[in-house]
């Protein structure tokens, strides 16, 4: 069997499909190939088009697929990896109200500041294992503060991953390692932190269902299976944020194993 990976990144959006016997990367390919647009009305702040994750995503998968050519039909499964700790907002019927805050977006460093203080240094650490900094939760209060008539609309948030496996099976969900990436999750209580929704004025309903990151979180669409020119119904059974897969491929798997990141950010 083949596996088809995913990785949407904020420069570009590359699809690798490996042999799941050998391990060995049949076709690899990315787009755009120089880079993609990150939107800055402001200093600080970056944006992107979360159709253009979807439109340069069609793209890479299509030159796998015609490098492949009739094993293509041998794809049984896709993963996706994305940049961690973006902002993706949503109505009632899945359309997106606004352009993703992404990661590297600085906007609301300071709501994550002033909840840490609030909050408190011990529960945020040893509940939460970080402070809010500047992740999706704080993300999201900058925009319920600063565009209460947009917050007002939303249905669902998602991280960028999220987006891309509702685009591939029409399910929006998210994972257990996203509501840890977005720090929504209490690792002490093994729930939604009531805490974080709390001072940030949050309903728990405005988060999708989760899922672990290995199972099967939904179907490859027939409709989207035609136009990526892959077999029906394959499952999307992995999801993960960049620095989990980290975690993964520096076999950091155990309690007590550590592992440095050191890039743009400092992780570990």
């Amino acid at each position: 069997m083949l596996l088809l990976g995913i990785d949407l990144g904020s420069s570009s959006v590359k699809a690798s499909v490996i042999d799941g016997e050998s391990g060995k990367c049949m076709v690899t390919a990315f787009y755009p190939k120089d880079e993609m647009k990150i939107i800055a009305q402001k200093p600080g702040w970056a944006e992107q088009d979360t159709e253009i994750w979807w439109k340069n995503l069609k793209a890479a998968i299509s030159e796998c697929t015609a490098k492949l050519g009739q094993r293509k039909n041998d794809i049984g499964a896709i993963g996706i990896s994305y940049q961690m700790h973006g902002l993706v907002t949503v109505d009632n019927i899945n359309k997106v109200l606004r352009p993703a805050i992404i990661w590297c977006d600085s906007r609301a460093v300071g709501y994550g500041e002033k909840a840490f203080s609030s909050i408190g240094k011990e529960y945020c650490l040893s509940n939460l294992l970080n402070s809010p900094g500047n992740f999706t939760a704080s993300k999201l209060a900058w925009v319920k503060e600063n565009e209460p008539e947009l917050f007002s609309k939303i249905h669902k948030i998602m991280l960028p991953g999220d987006f891309i496996a509702l685009k591939l099976t029409g399910e929006l969900t998210t994972s257990y390692t996203g509501l840890s990436e977005g720090i929504f999750w209490d690792f002490s209580e093994n729930r939604v932190s009531e805490e974080i929704m709390k001072y940030f004025g949050f309903n728990t309903s405005i988060l999708p269902e989760a899922a672990a990151s290995f199972s099967t979180q939904g179907r490859l669409l027939k409709s989207v299976a035609r136009e990526l020119g892959l077999p029906d119904a394959i499952p999307v059974s992995y999801r993960a944020g960049d620095q989990p897969n980290n975690a993964l491929s520096l076999n950091v798997l155990k309690p007590g194993e550590v592992a440095p990141t050191d890039g743009t950010s400092g992780v570990l």
